[in-house]
């Protein structure tokens, strides 16, 4: 075989290695509320990853408004040079619930602990600094700067709806935040859910814990009413409904054991790599790792210690329970078209943290 024959030969293994490897790349779409350090960094596992092809980032109001999500998002890919990735824009409110009715139900029986967007002032006992209340559809000025790019035309659910018909049985969705931009979905497409590979969620507490911090507050008094879940309840009693192949919900039970300190922080951000120099310029010591659990869990399932299976619904019913998650043993609901859900409650710590190190450093 000549020298030219044989780089030819090699030239085409490597191009067919290559395009096998892309082939296999676990296909995602992130829904997620993406507000702040805690929305972003699991983002930024998920980019980082070399195993998983990111067709989008939907985005949907929950912890901020969805404009100025959007405009946090893409000013990250603008930073860590991942600009081909598209965004896109979803629900700016939720489909039934508002601040006036969350304010009137709070009225009646008692402040929430946390209300994401609707809070217009931040309790004396919070240590974190916060993004001050604004309109939804404001986008205030960033200290990291306005994004130059922009999100892609069209709605969340209409992306949502395109990339499963392109990819049927192929795309995960990890939804982070509330579920809006998914009951818009499949509301709009019957076959949506049936489409999808594996629906991942975040919320909801079914444990106890002996740590009652600021963070803590919501689960301490009120176990099962989750913020992703109470934020959009009528969204979520349609996710929770639908016919999806898989529907995995990672608990705050897994998350509450973490926290990215400063320590972590600085061995994640010492490469001063482009994802590590956004981090280190954006993050705040000191919040749990909430949706990075839930990424991490989906990237590597050897994390999980604990598992478990519930038939599960959200309580649409007025009243103190207005969005609390319902839950049956598995196979034994009342028949409503309540689904059963792997429920993850726990968690590797020392494993997440190091799968934290790695990618964010990369």
């Amino acid at each position: 075989m000549t020298k030219a024959l044989r780089a030819l030969f090699l030239l085409l293994a490597f191009s067919l290695a290559a395009t096998a490897q892309a082939a296999e790349r676990r296909k995602v779409i992130v829904d997620q509320d993406a507000f702040e350090g805690p929305g972003l960094q699991p983002i930024l596992m998920l980019l980082q990853d070399p195993t998983v092809d990111v067709l989008g980032i939907t985005i949907v109001s929950g912890d901020g408004w969805a404009p100025e999500e959007v405009a946090q998002t893409l000013r990250m890919l603008e930073l860590i040079g991942r600009t081909e990735v598209p965004v896109i824009q979803g629900a700016i409110h939720p489909l039934i619930n508002s601040k006036a009715r969350n304010t009137a139900r709070e009225g009646q029986y008692g402040a929430l602990g946390y209300r994401g967007a609707w809070t217009e002032s931040w309790p004396g006992d919070n240590t974190m600094k916060r993004a001050p209340f604004h309109d939804p559809k404001v986008v205030p000025p960033m200290e990291i700067g306005l994004p130059k790019i922009a999100a892609r035309p069209g709605s969340a659910a209409d992306f949502l709806i395109d990339m499963t018909r392109k990819y049927p049985g192929q795309v995960t969705i990890i939804a982070m935040g509330p579920l809006t931009n998914l009951a818009l979905a499949q509301r709009l497409d019957d076959d949506f859910a049936g489409r999808v590979k594996e629906l991942v969620m975040e919320g909801g507490f079914f444990g106890s814990t002996s740590t009652r911090d600021e963070f803590a507050t919501q689960v301490a008094y009120a176990p099962r009413l989750s913020f992703n879940h109470f934020w959009d309840p009528e969204a979520s009693h349609i996710v929770f409904t639908s016919p999806w192949q898989t529907l995995t919900l990672v608990t705050g039970d897994s998350s509450a054991p973490t926290r990215a300190g400063a320590d972590l922080l600085a061995r994640a951000t010492a490469s001063k790599r482009p994802v590590a120099r956004y981090v280190a310029r954006t993050a705040q010591p000191g919040f749990p790792l909430w949706d990075e659990v839930e990424a991490a869990a989906w990237l590597d399932p050897t994390i999980v210690t604990q598992r478990g299976t519930l038939a599960m619904d959200v309580d649409l019913m007025p009243g103190a329970n207005y969005g609390a998650l319902l839950t049956w043993p598995a196979g034994k609901g009342p028949g409503l078209g309540e689904r059963d859900v792997n429920l993850i409650y726990a968690i590797d710590v020392p494993k997440i943290e190091a799968m934290f190190v790695d990618l964010i450093g990369r």
